[in-house]
């Protein structure tokens, strides 16, 4: 490759926008960096101290205590995967539940979270060489990305995707549950004030519902080696 690009991967929930960065950033010795997570660290953080009543949130003492939040991603020595730390813990296997999951979208709308969280993810990935996902990479924080790609799928497949994951972790749910989260996740992601989600004019839509993880591998790969080799 001639150069180091940024990749920027949006889309839907469950449409495996992380494994699919993962699986890149690993072939290509690019950074990697899910955006999600940190939406995610954030609801934790918000979870944690209290700041939830069901699923409303006291907005005025987050926003208080955002300053505080230290927020970064380090590379786990014995699997090689980067995994998000709050305040120097790691939360990886904190955030992926469905307490967190029903709260993260309400605070992904907060544009004071946004803010800070997209000049997080612009510092980190001004140098190229970086795989980022998300809901709005290639529409706000990387828009001059040199390879955007939207990731979709059909509702059900997305939410058995997420309940199968769930139930191999043990979590006690139901896909009607589940089901309902990703579709009530979508309409807030897509309708949202600040920086909603949507497919960039001119990002590439991949419909991964037929698509097995080897297939679209292999198809976007193929797409950052043609972008990387243009002048």
């Amino acid at each position: 490759m001639k150069k180091n690009i940024t990749v920027a991967v949006d889309g839907h929930s469950s449409t495996g926008k992380s494994t699919l960065a993962k699986q890149l950033a690993k072939q290509l010795n690019f950074i990697y960096v899910d955006t999600g997570a940190m939406y995610r660290a954030v609801t934790l953080h918000a979870y944690q101290n209290n700041l939830f009543s069901g699923t409303k949130l006291d907005q005025s003492q987050l926003l208080e205590q955002l300053h505080q939040l230290k927020i970064n991603f380090q590379v786990n020595a014995s699997n090689g995967q980067s995994e998000i730390h709050l305040n120097n813990v790691n939360i990886e296997d904190q955030i992926r539940n469905m307490e967190i999951s029903e709260r993260v979208s309400v605070i992904a709308q907060l544009p004071e979270v946004r803010e800070k969280l997209v000049e997080i993810q612009q510092e980190m990935g001004k140098s190229g060489g970086i795989v980022m996902d998300g809901r709005d990479i290639g529409t706000v924080v990387f828009p001059n990305a040199e390879l955007k790609i939207f990731m979709t799928a059909s509702p059900k497949i997305r939410a058995q995707r997420r309940f199968d994951e769930l139930k191999t972790k043990g979590e006690k749910v139901s896909f009607e549950q589940v089901y309902t989260n990703l579709m009530q996740r979508d309409e807030i992601d897509s309708n949202r004030k600040h920086s909603p989600l949507k497919q960039a004019d001119d990002a590439i839509l991949i419909d991964n519902s037929n698509l097995s993880l080897k297939e679209q591998f292999e198809m976007i790969k193929a797409l950052i080696f043609c972008r990387s080799e243009r002048d």
